[in-house]
């Protein structure tokens, strides 16, 4: 059962907060979002109630009170604040999907959000590195090290598969088969896939996972204390996004790469690379798991070599 908003101002209507929770119930229940998912709609409302209820002041917030003049001093106080577009949309979008859910259970007769619009989005193309910066990268890790065995492990099957950096973090070890080459994988909105690996990275992860040092405790690293995932930390637990984010950080100050650079850059630049070397779009909507194919065609614009190559075909003069 999700947490009840029973930490909002006093001055919030009853029916309202239960409405809230409601939908953030549905969100886990019927459309089965991920729990990032639902904390980030959580916090978003909460943002949204707590501005509300110190705007009309004294009055008691309802679905009826959010009109469109306060949510358009929403939109006002979160550009103040300096937040992006890409933010200011997200929190939108949560908004509108509540008063949708509102709408579907007839709590309201007129959605407000209807006559709002999103502010225009700055597109940025996704980073993507040469076959080179990707060697560079590789040859990062200190092998002699347990931890680095682990992480160069890790770099080969991002380059290999295209994984997000939270499906890396929350493999076990049954979902990888070194046999027959695969990974079963759980991605965004609880979908699941089966990928296919390297044999390079197959191999990387079978040596990490046999390794000597995995079920001994030393100073660098504690023994293995979860036996299902596949990925540990020093302290022999279930590896985390965020120490993920940190060894790659120290990588890349050691191999003099862009700080732009995370490991999702990993996931655009083997898409990049697919598609350099003749894959299909649609094949690889389906091995990174995008549930729409007009997120897999952003690629198409990142690859100076297919720009080339769609110049020369179509210049008349060329």
């Amino acid at each position: 059962m999700v947490d009840k908003i029973a930490d909002l101002p006093l001055r919030l209507n009853r029916k309202f907060a239960e409405g809230v929770s409601l939908f953030l119930e549905a969100l886990r229940v019927v459309r089965n979002v991920s729990p990032h998912t639902l904390r980030a709609y959580r916090s978003d409302l909460q943002f949204f109630l707590h501005f509300s209820v110190q705007d009309i002041q004294n009055k008691e917030l309802t679905f009826l009170e959010v009109n469109k003049r306060l949510l358009r001093r929403y939109l006002a106080h979160l550009h103040e604040a300096g937040q992006s577009s890409r933010t200011i949309s997200r929190h939108l979008s949560s908004l509108r999907s509540l008063y949708r859910f509102a709408m579907k259970e007839q709590w309201i007769q007129e959605n407000p959000l209807e006559e709002i619009d999103s502010p225009k989005q700055e597109k940025s193309l996704p980073v993507a590195l040469s076959y080179p910066e990707v060697e560079c990268l590789m040859q990062q890790p200190d092998l002699s090290s347990y931890l680095g065995y682990r992480d160069r492990a890790m770099m080969e099957l991002f380059y290999s598969s295209g994984l997000r950096l939270s499906e890396v973090v929350g493999l076990n070890r049954e979902d990888f088969d070194g046999e027959q080459l695969r990974l079963h994988v759980r991605g965004k909105g609880r979908r699941e896939r089966c990928v296919p690996i390297t044999k390079s990275a197959a191999e990387w992860i079978g040596s990490y996972l046999k390794h000597e040092e995995r079920l001994v405790h030393t100073k660098e690293h504690d023994a293995e204390k979860d036996p299902h995932a596949l990925f540990l930390n020093k302290w022999g637990t279930r590896l985390t996004s965020r120490s993920v984010d940190r060894s790659f950080a120290a990588y890349l100050r050691l191999s003099g790469l862009s700080e732009r650079i995370t490991p999702h850059t990993i996931r655009h630049t083997i898409a990049t690379h697919w598609l350099e070397r003749g894959m299909d779009l649609k094949t690889i909507q389906l091995l990174l798991g995008h549930a729409s194919l007009g997120t897999t065609t952003i690629y198409t614009h990142v690859s100076p070599k297919l720009k080339r190559e769609v110049y020369d075909k179509t210049h008349p003069r060329a």
